[in-house]
């Protein structure tokens, strides 16, 4: 009875709605239960650097979040002989930063758990940064001050398992602050996936590295596919359901909500039924599990239930309310509304259905949030564990628990490894071998993931831990036009120990995108050519094979009808705009690289357009041009240099005021009680249970 028990308690959901969905599931082996942070560990290639001894020892982590539970004997003792040599309790000042919430906590056993779990880096240091007390609300201005206070303490690796759904320059010029003093920063993609654009800060930050989530090495990782009339859907398995040998094949047939009167008189045998999720009663519980077992005894292969409301969801048919003697017999999927009346429409024509269920580790989680943030650089740039993940939990516990805020620390403690390894690198050096050294990602249909799902893939410690290039920049955003069809570029390589010699470079991409490259030095120069009017956005990924190890450059292309030049003058930056059309209007913005500063002009045909910089970095260019038939984007950047230091001091000096203005305005505006909204947009990038 107690195996029965466990069985059943182990499929569990945790799920929360706000933007997007989120969700958990769990899944053993009847007779076995594992700690599975001892599978995602050595899935990402872990068990090289420890067979070298490199273990983290020396490396200090700053963990941002509800503080770490020191007590725990795998997280064991505060202060310089303890886990957790340092940090601070922004909440309550007076005291250390314990955690009482768990999220901590589990962060930091995924960096470095050292007992009956191991962590990525069990010997490495946590510095333990408390800006939350419950986990429900996190001041924007909390996390500023810690991440100053970790650039103090000399942390080398900064963890940001929290974020908000929007992009907050502040958080964000606190981050660049630890970039520039070479602190490796790791910061959670969101859970505000699968829609596209829900990445907010610190993830948008241009320098951090940002993660998403994958599936786990197990036996869990349950994917779905659904072929209806040969055109493909979207759909989730529901917790409970387990992989077939070979695909469903059938009809598909409506059953209203899947209740008994459902199937009377309605001939379902060896089809695959498709029900609307809830019940035309209202307030009637008519949970999967009851809809399945209704379903399994009419004689269908499968069910597939579509939402009541819009989005897709993640169902459950092991919950504490099924019979006692109810067990799943067929597979069950959810889909989106829209797709599931897509679906009943189309069979009225015609009606053939394939469906499979199997596992794929390397998927990427549904909830992970997607980008782009910017059509200047790629968010997330990597993927890494963050479902089925087992780590420490307050009071000696261990806690099953998915999100992209398991996802990142797991990169945190591989960038803790190459630290230890090559300490005198970089930290862009240490970003390059972790980005470039990446595992390919694909879909349940076997395509590999898109950038803005997956960056360049998932984390592989072992091959970054073994390579011996540095590829600088590690990934490109690439702007061709109509005007100026072919781009070139170069890829600084810096040798850790080898040479160069038998070096392979290949592309992977569209057939319409020719390339060419060559070596000089250091430097490997490449072109891309675009060929026919193929406009849009395409993907390619540069392909480089270097003493046994494969590097993967992925590339942005936009290829725009129109294009917008930039020359510069002084202070000043002066634009035109081509177009093959006749064009009317174009409205311009720059962004300052640096700090996202965006400032805007517009344009006639008959009129330049310019604006004064007065910082030396790097612009990025967009121009939304207008013709009588549609409105285009093109791109462009352009690095400044050469801008007097007397100047961009001078520059400073006028945000300045202007922000301290604004500070006496926010001040009086708390006064009034409404500077409260700040501290409930910053969430904890888990899955609350």
């Amino acid at each position: 009875m107690l195996k029965k028990f466990v069985k059943f308690l182990i499929f569990s959901l945790i799920f929360v709605f706000g933007t997007g969905f989120v969700f958990s599931e769990f899944f053993f082996a009847e007779d076995e239960i594992q700690v599975y942070l001892d599978k995602s560990v050595p899935y990402i290639g872990t068990d090289v650097p420890r067979m070298d001894g490199i273990d983290g020892t020396g490396i200090k982590i700053a963990v941002i979040d509800t503080g770490v539970d020191f007590n725990h004997p795998d997280l064991l003792g505060w202060g310089p002989e303890g886990k957790v040599i340092g940090g601070y309790n922004f909440i309550n000042e007076s005291k250390p930063p314990l955690d009482t919430n768990g999220h901590g906590t589990q962060v930091a056993g995924v960096i470095a758990a050292d007992g009956q779990v191991k962590g990525v880096a069990p010997k490495a240091k946590i510095l333990a940064y408390k800006v939350s007390e419950n986990g429900e609300g996190v001041s924007s201005d909390l996390i500023i001050r810690a991440i100053e206070k970790a650039v103090e303490d000399d942390a080398d690796i900064i963890n940001i398992s929290l974020g908000v759904n929007k992009t907050n320059t502040k958080i964000d010029r606190a981050v660049n602050l630890a970039l520039e003093k070479e602190i490796f920063v790791v910061t959670a993609a969101g859970n505000d996936g699968p829609g596209l654009k829900t990445i907010g800060s610190p993830g948008r930050n241009y320098g951090s590295v940002t993660v998403g989530a994958t599936y786990n090495n197990l036996t869990s990782s349950l994917v779905a596919t659904l072929e209806v009339n040969e055109k493909p859907f979207t759909v989730i398995p529901m917790v409970g359901s387990t992989k077939l040998e070979e695909p469903i094949t059938g009809k598909i047939i409506f059953a209203g909500y899947g209740k008994l009167k459902d199937f009377e008189g309605v001939d379902v045998k060896d089809s695959i039924v498709i029900v609307e999720r809830g019940s035309d009663v209202e307030g009637e519980m008519l949970y999967f599990s009851i809809k399945e077992n209704n379903a399994a005894n009419a004689g269908a292969k499968a069910l597939i239930v579509y939402n009541n409301v819009g989005g897709i969801f993640l169902g459950e048919l092991i919950h504490e309310f099924m019979d006692s003697d109810y067990y799943p017999r067929i597979p069950v999927v959810s889909i989106d509304r829209e797709e599931g009346l897509q679906i009943i429409e189309s069979i009225k024509d015609k009606n053939h259905a394939s469906m499979h269920l199997f596992y794929n580790p390397d998927f990427v989680a549904h909830f992970s949030s997607r980008g782009p943030v910017s059509p200047f650089y790629i968010k997330p740039e990597l993927v890494a564990p963050g479902a089925y993940i087992n780590t420490t939990q307050n009071n000696a516990g261990y806690n099953f628990t998915s999100g992209t805020s398991y996802a990142a620390p797991h990169v945190s403690g591989a960038a803790a490894l190459l630290l230890q390894k090559n300490p005198t690198l970089h930290h862009h050096e240490i970003k390059s071998l972790l980005l470039t050294t990446v595992e390919p990602v694909s879909d349940a249909y076997g395509q590999q993931f898109a950038l803005n799902d997956s960056g360049a893939g998932r984390l592989d410690i072992e091959k970054a831990f073994e390579a011996n290039l540095i590829i600088m920049p590690p990934n490109f955003v690439i702007g061709i036009s109509s005007d100026s069809t072919v781009a070139e570029r170069q890829l600084q390589l810096k040798l850790i120990e080898g040479t160069l010699e038998d070096l392979d470079v290949k592309f992977e991409g569209p057939e319409f995108i020719q390339f060419g490259y060559n070596l000089e030095k250091d430097n490997l120069r490449f072109k891309l050519s675009m060929t026919g009017d193929n406009f849009g956005d395409h993907e390619g990924r540069i392909i480089i094979h270097h003493d046994g190890t494969r590097y993967t450059i992925p590339i942005l292309i936009h290829y725009t009808e129109g294009s917008v030049s930039v020359i510069q003058q002084n202070q000043k930056l002066i634009f035109d705009i081509y177009h093959p059309e006749k064009w009317n209007f174009a409205k311009i913005s720059i962004t300052n690289s640096k700090d996202g500063k965006v400032d805007t002009t517009t344009m006639l045909p008959n009129k330049k357009a310019s604006i004064d910089v007065f910082e030396n970095a790097e612009y990025w260019i967009e121009a939304k041009i207008r013709t009588d038939q549609n409105s285009t984007s093109a791109y462009n950047t352009i690095r400044i240099s050469t801008i007097p230091d007397d100047i961009q001091r001078f520059d400073i000096d006028i945000p300045g005021k202007q922000i301290g203005i604004i500070a006496i305005v926010v001040a009086a505006i708390g006064i009034f009680g409404l500077i409260k909204k700040r501290y409930s947009k910053v969430e904890l990038l888990d899955l609350p249970q």
